[in-house]
């Protein structure tokens, strides 16, 4: 498993394909509810809307006609003249198209020919070529030239790996986004707290065994190094044992889990105490949720109605609990405690300070041709 982490051989990757493959589509509480739109990282991870704005300012410098500019740099490409660093950035600014990214992979390569490294501690263009492509939703040329060893150093940041993650998640190519993980892993980059989340999100996808001790390696190894990871990657944790029946070790991660007023918290929790056999520690639950007295303008706990359903189908086995419970139900019901969302919702949900970091970009951009409105990173479908 370290061997892999570090980058090595493939065949813990193909394994977890193989048995995610396998297994049946995922229902119940991992199912996600019709229409629901399920988010990873902010706006502010991957400031595509403040790219977008800077390509109309610079397509109003040319006048809206980019095609000059294009014919200017093919003329330099064929005369093996210096790149320039503005050259490459307008470029990228002013890409609208495949084949327009297609001229703007050439002119990367000459220039980090002409320039290595040295010349990227001034200005990072892996985000701005990523952001590109994930505009246009074009992941081949992303996958391919972050993996490239010839551009090795171009992409030297955490925002171009998770920019690739994205667009290979959102597209559900599970395999693929954990390759690029293990790529970043390979050439040295950091790995930050939205890395550890992707990284988490992406085991619970595969849903495998080798992807469950992929988050349980990745946990150690983030816990040695004293970096604090978000509620959700211990969650994530969470499910992803859970998925695979492995109680005790969703158990460990729940332990862990110091921020308990969470309503994705309490939900897990309520299924690990389920799926432990701890029923009257169940009910035990459910009723703090109830009886805690929260101020008006607090939002209370809530349940998912799909994990309320599995729990009152295991304590039919005891009239005395299956009575509790639905008094219980009664008065979440009454208190507006009850949610349509499954587990996998809140999983996928921004935590609500958030929330304003996420709101689309619904308008076409003026000055030049819109490709999509904006959505926010990890934006699932």
């Amino acid at each position: 498993m370290a061997a892999v982490l570090a980058g090595g051989s493939r065949r813990v990757v193909r394994e977890a394909v193989r048995r995610s493959a396998l297994r049946p589509p995922a229902s119940g509480c991992w199912g996600c509810a019709a229409g629901g739109k399920r988010y990873l990282l902010t706006e502010d991870d991957i400031k595509l809307q403040e790219f977008q704005q800077m390509k109309v300012a610079i397509r109003n410098e040319v006048h809206g006609n980019k095609d000059p500019y294009f014919k200017s740099i093919n003329e330099k490409l064929k005369k093996n003249g210096m790149i320039l660093k503005n050259e490459l950035k307008n470029l990228l600014h002013l890409c609208q198209t495949s084949s327009d990214v297609e001229l703007a992979r050439e002119v990367i390569y000459r220039y980090h020919e002409q320039n290595g490294i040295t010349a990227l501690h001034n200005f990072k263009f892996g985000p701005l070529f990523m952001r590109l492509c994930y505009e246009l939703d074009l992941e081949r040329p992303a996958v391919e030239l972050i993996k490239d060893q010839n551009l090795r150093g171009f992409f030297s940041e955490s925002t171009s790996f998770h920019i690739v993650m994205t667009m290979l998640f959102k597209k559900g190519h599970f395999e693929s986004a954990l390759e690029v993980l293990l790529e970043m892993k390979k050439q040295g980059i950091l790995f930050n707290k939205e890395t550890y989340l992707l990284a988490f999100a992406i085991c619970y996808k595969l849903d495998s065994l080798e992807s469950c001790k992929i988050s349980a390696k990745l946990l150690e190894e983030a816990q040695l190094k004293g970096i604090t990871l978000p509620l959700r990657v211990f969650c994530f944790a969470v499910a992803t044992a859970l998925k695979q029946n492995d109680v005790a070790l969703a158990k460990f991660y729940c332990s862990q889990i110091m921020k308990t007023e969470s309503k994705l918290y309490n939900n897990l929790k309520v299924l690990v105490q389920l799926r432990s056999g701890l029923l009257e520690e169940v009910i035990k639950t459910l009723e703090a949720a109830v009886e805690v007295d929260t101020p008006p303008f607090v939002k209370k706990i809530e349940f998912s109605e799909q994990v309320l359903a599995t729990v009152r189908e295991k304590m039919e086995e005891s009239p005395t609990l299956s009575a509790k419970l639905g008094d219980i139900c009664t008065k979440l019901q009454a208190s507006g405690q009850i949610t349509t969302c499954t587990v996998e919702d809140m999983l996928f949900q921004f935590p609500s300070s958030k929330k304003t970091a996420a709101k689309f970009l619904n308008q076409r951009q003026l000055g030049y041709q819109a490709v999509k409105p904006l959505r926010s990173n990890l934006l699932l479908e």
